[in-house]
C-alpha cells in the first residue's frame, strides 16, 4: 500500500465508520496499479462467459435449386461443375444469444475449424445502439401491410440491453467485445457501427479492451439525407450520420488494402486539366525527387535534374515511359510524367463516407429495420480482409455482411437472436447463391445452427461438466421446478393424481414435454392411454420440439378415440421470469403441413423421380384480437390483427360502424418459404462434446438428422409469387423419407416427413 499521511488515514477511518463510500481520490492513493483513465459503470465486472455448448446443425443449404441428380455431377475438386461446394469450410448462420455463441466459438471445438481457416480476420457489428428503436417488421399480405411485433425473446434482450440505460448497454457490449477480441486473428480488425447516442462510450470501451494504440479510424457515414420531419432542424442540425469505429488487434500486422473513391468533378477540373490527342485527360508529375531514388548520374536527353533534386526513376524506367508516350517535354526539354485519369483507381477513401445510400427503390432492400447498404460492407470487407478469409457479424440482422462476403469470396459466420432475422438472411443468401450460379461463379454452402436443447439445459442450470448420471439427476430436479414455471406461463394450475399430466386450464388437462428431448409418439401414446383410463377428453401437450412425422396422424388417432389433443410449442420466452410474471408468453399451436409426393417409377432399372406438391398449411396464431381492436379503435381508424390463425383488417368509419376484412383468404397467404430434402435421414447430425473421462473432444450422434435443403421456393420483396410444386428429383430405387419445411410469414418453421417407395 502506498504511504498515506496521518490525516488521510483518519479520514478513511471516518468514512468507513459512517458506512459511506470513500472519495474518488482514494482509488488512486490506495492502489498503485490503478489505471488513471478508466470507464466505470454500474455492475461492471471482469467476468467473461466461458460456457461451451454444442452447436446443432438444423439445416444445410448447399444448392440453391436441385435440377439434376447429384449422381451425375463430377466431384473432382472443391467445387463441382455447377459451382456447388463439395468439401472444406461451410459458412455458418447461427440463431441464438451471441454471448453463448461467442463463448462456445472461443472455447469449444469449432475454434479448431476457425484456426484452420487462418483465424477470424474481420468482425463487423451493428449492435442495437438506438434506445428508442422499434424492431417491428412490415409484412405484406396481398395489397395490405401487417406490422409484426418483435417476439418476446427479442423484447427481453432489448430490455436487458437498455433496462438501465447506458449502464446496461455497456455491460452487454463489453463482455461480447472481449470475446470477439479473443476470437480475432492477430492480423484481424473489428468495425463497430454506432451513432451519436453511444459513440463516445463505445470508443472508451474499445480503448479499454483493445488498448488506445490499436484504434485506427473513426469513420463518419452519411446514412441518409435529412428526414424532412418538421421537428428536425427546429432546435438542432439534422442528424444524418452514423459512426463506424475501426480497431486492429495488432496495428503493425493488420490486413489493409487501400480503398479508392472516384475523383470528383472539381478534382478532375483542377488536377487532370490536360487532354491529349485521343481525348484522354491527364496531369503532369515531375520525375524528380528530393532524395535519391534511382540512377542520378545520367542526363535524360540533355537534361539533368534541378539543383538539389534527383531522378526518381532509372534510365530504363524513363525509357519505358517515353516509349509508352507518357513523357511530356517542356520548352526547355524538362521531362514530366503523364498520369492519365483512366489509369488511376481514384482517390484513397478518407474517413467521411457519403457515397453509399440504401435507396427506397433499391433491389437489395429487404425492408429490415436496421438494413445497411451492401456498398458500405463491401468497402469494409475489401479494406480489411482478402479473398478466402473468414469474417464474422454477430448482430447480422438482414444478412448484409454475409451476402457481401459471399459475393466477394469470403467465408463467414453470422449470428442473430431473432428468428425472423435468421430467416431473412437465409432467403437472401439463397438468392446470392442463385445469382452466382447463374453467372457461372463458385458459391459456398452454408448451414443454419443453434444451441437448441443445450441452451435450454444451460438456462435451467444443468452443469455440462458433470458425469452423465449426475447430470440426469440434476436435470430431473431442475425440470420439476421448471415445469412449475411453464404451467405458470401457460396460466395453468398444478394438478396431482396423474401419471402424464402436470396441470389443467379451462377444462383441459396439460402435459409438459421434456426440456431436452422432443415429444415422441410414445409420450403421446402414454397420454392417450391415461385419458382412456380416466375418461379425459381434452388435452394440451406443451413441448419445445415434437418428433418429426408425429402429426397429424397421432391427432387423428386420438380423435377416433374421443380425445381432443392440442399440441403447442413452448416458446423460448419462458426462460425469462419477467415475461412470465407479465403474462407475455404466447404458446402457439403446432402448424400443420399437407403434402402430396408425385412418384414416377424408373424404366428398365433406371432411377425414378419424385416431386412434392404442397397441398395445405394451417396455423393458429394470435396477435391482438378482433374484439379488442373493435373496442379500442377510434373512428376513421383501422388496424390489422392476427386472431386465431386469420389476419383481419378491422376498420371504423366516421359514424363508428365497424367493418372486418379477412386478408388471409388462402392458406398459401401464410407461407413465406418452403423447402424439400429429397432424402431425409441421409445425413446424421453430429456434435462434438467433451469426453468426461479423457477431457478430449469426441464426435457424437444426437439421434437427429440434418435437413439438406435441395429445393426451395420463397417470396421476395420484388416477387410475391410462390411455386407449390417442386421439380422432379431423380432418385435411386428403394424406400426413402422426404422432408418438407415450411416457414410462415412470421419466421416460424414447421417440418413434416413422408415415406415414399421409388
Amino acid at each position: 500500500m502506498p504511504r498515506l499521511t496521518e490525516q488521510e488515514r483518519q479520514e478513511i477511518v471516518r468514512f468507513l465508520e459512517a458506512d459511506k463510500p470513500l472519495p474518488e481520490k482514494y482509488r488512486f492513493l490506495l492502489f498503485e496499479d490503478k489505471r488513471e483513465v478508466e470507464l466505470v459503470w454500474n455492475g461492471k465486472t471482469g467476468e467473461v462467459c466461458n460456457i461451451v455448448l454444442p452447436f446443432q446443425v438444423i439445416e444445410q443449404v448447399d444448392e440453391p435449386r436441385a435440377e439434376v441428380s447429384a449422381d451425375k455431377v463430377m466431384q473432382s475438386s472443391l467445387f463441382d461443375m455447377r459451382g456447388r461446394q463439395l468439401k472444406g469450410w461451410t459458412n455458418k448462420l447461427i440463431w441464438g444469444d451471441n454471448k453463448l455463441i461467442l463463448s462456445s466459438l472461443k472455447n469449444g471445438p469449432m475454434r479448431e475449424e476457425i484456426e484452420k481457416q487462418g483465424g477470424l480476420k474481420l468482425i463487423y457489428i451493428d449492435p442495437p445502439f438506438d434506445v428508442g428503436a422499434d424492431f417491428s417488421m412490415d409484412i405484406e399480405i396481398g395489397d395490405e401491410t401487417f406490422t409484426k411485433k418483435p417476439n418476446i425473446l427479442e423484447e427481453i434482450a432489448y430490455r436487458d440491453t437498455w433496462g438501465k440505460g447506458a449502464d446496461s448497454f455497456i455491460a452487454m457490449i463489453y463482455e461480447r467485445l472481449v470475446l470477439m477480441r479473443d476470437l480475432l486473428a492477430e492480423d484481424g480488425s473489428i468495425y463497430v457501427h454506432c451513432d451519436w447516442r453511444v459513440n463516445s462510450l463505445m470508443r472508451l470501451v474499445l480503448d479499454e479492451i483493445f488498448g488506445a494504440n490499436h484504434f485506427i479510424n473513426q469513420i463518419c457515414w452519411r446514412r441518409t439525407t435529412a428526414h424532412g420531419d418538421a421537428k428536425q432542424g427546429a432546435k438542432r442540425f439534422d442528424i444524418i450520420d452514423d459512426t463506424i469505429l475501426f480497431i486492429a488487434k495488432n496495428n503493425n500486422s493488420k490486413i489493409w488494402n487501400t480503398q479508392y473513391v472516384p475523383f470528383s468533378d472539381e478534382q478532375i477540373e483542377q488536377q487532370y486539366n490536360k487532354t491529349d490527342e485521343d481525348g484522354r485527360k491527364y496531369r503532369l508529375v515531375t520525375p524528380t525527387a528530393a532524395k535519391p531514388g534511382g540512377d542520378t548520374s545520367y542526363e535524360w536527353k540533355g537534361v539533368t535534374p534541378p539543383k538539389g533534386r534527383y531522378w526518381a526513376y532509372t534510365r530504363e524506367k524513363m525509357a519505358a515511359f517515353d516509349k509508352e508516350n507518357k513523357l511530356y517535354y517542356s520548352s526547355t526539354g524538362q521531362p514530366y510524367i503523364k498520369y492519365y485519369l483512366d489509369d488511376r483507381p481514384g482517390v484513397a477513401a478518407a474517413t467521411i463516407w457519403f457515397d453509399m445510400l440504401l435507396a427506397p427503390t433499391s433491389l437489395e432492400r429487404v425492408d429490415y429495420p436496421t438494413q445497411k447498404p451492401e456498398a458500405l460492407l463491401e468497402r469494409i470487407i475489401n479494406a480489411s480482409s482478402n479473398e478466402g478469409d473468414l469474417i464474422a457479424d454477430f448482430f447480422c440482422g438482414s444478412g448484409t455482411t454475409a451476402a457481401v462476403a459471399e459475393k466477394l469470396g469470403r467465408k463467414w459466420i453470422c449470428t442473430d437472436l431473432g428468428k425472423f432475422a435468421v430467416h431473412t438472411t437465409r432467403k437472401r443468401l439463397i438468392g446470392v447463391q442463385r445469382s452466382l450460379k447463374a453467372e457461372g461463379k463458385d458459391y459456398r454452402a452454408f448451414e443454419i445452427l443453434n444451441l437448441g436443447k443445450y441452451e435450454r439445459q444451460h438456462y435451467i442450470g444443468v452443469n455440462p461438466d458433470l458425469r452423465e448420471e449426475q447430470k440426469q439427476q440434476q436435470l430431473a430436479q431442475k425440470e420439476t421446478a421448471f415445469v412449475e414455471l411453464i404451467l405458470k406461463a401457460y396460466r395453468a394450475e398444478k394438478t396431482d393424481g396423474f401419471t402424464t399430466f402436470h396441470g389443467k386450464r379451462a377444462g383441459r388437462l396439460v402435459a409438459v414435454g421434456p426440456v431436452n428431448l422432443p415429444v415422441t409418439r410414445l409420450f403421446v401414446e402414454e397420454i392417450i392411454l391415461e385419458c382412456r383410463k380416466k375418461h379425459v377428453t381434452k388435452v394440451d401437450i406443451l413441448g419445445f420440439e415434437f418428433e418429426m412425422g408425429l402429426f397429424p396422424n397421432v391427432l387423428d388417432e386420438a380423435r377416433g378415440k374421443g380425445i381432443d389433443i392440442a399440441p403447442k410449442y413452448i416458446p423460448a420466452e419462458v426462460f425469462d421470469k419477467r415475461a412470465v410474471e407479465k403474462n407475455q408468453v404466447v404458446f402457439h399451436d403446432v402448424a400443420a403441413i399437407e403434402i402430396k409426393p408425385l412418384v414416377k417409377e424408373g424404366k428398365k432399372g433406371k432411377p425414378g423421380t419424385v416431386a412434392v406438391k404442397l397441398t395445405d398449411f394451417s396455423v393458429f396464431y394470435s396477435q391482438d384480437s378482433i374484439k379488442h381492436a373493435e373496442e379500442t379503435l377510434k373512428n376513421k381508424g383501422s388496424r390489422i390483427v392476427v386472431d386465431k390463425g386469420k389476419i383481419v383488417k378491422v376498420s371504423k368509419d366516421a359514424k363508428g360502424i365497424v367493418k372486418r376484412e379477412v386478408l388471409t383468404r388462402e392458406w398459401t397467404d401464410w407461407i413465406d418459404y418452403w423447402a424439400v430434402d429429397f432424402n431425409y435421414e441421409s445425413k446424421r447430425e453430429i456434435i462434438r462434446v467433451t469426453n468426461p473421462e479423457s477431457g478430449e473432444w469426441e464426435e457424437q450422434w444426437t439421434g437427429d438428422y440434418v435437413f439438406e435443403n435441395e429445393w426451395q421456393s420463397f417470396r421476395t420483396k420484388k416477387d410475391r409469387s410462390l411455386e407449390l410444386q417442386s421439380v422432379a428429383h431423380e432418385c435411386l430405387q428403394g424406400r426413402r423419407k422426404i422432408a418438407v419445411k415450411v416457414v410462415d410469414i412470421f419466421g416460424n418453421d414447421t417440418m413434416t416427413i413422408v415415406e415414399v417407395k421409388i
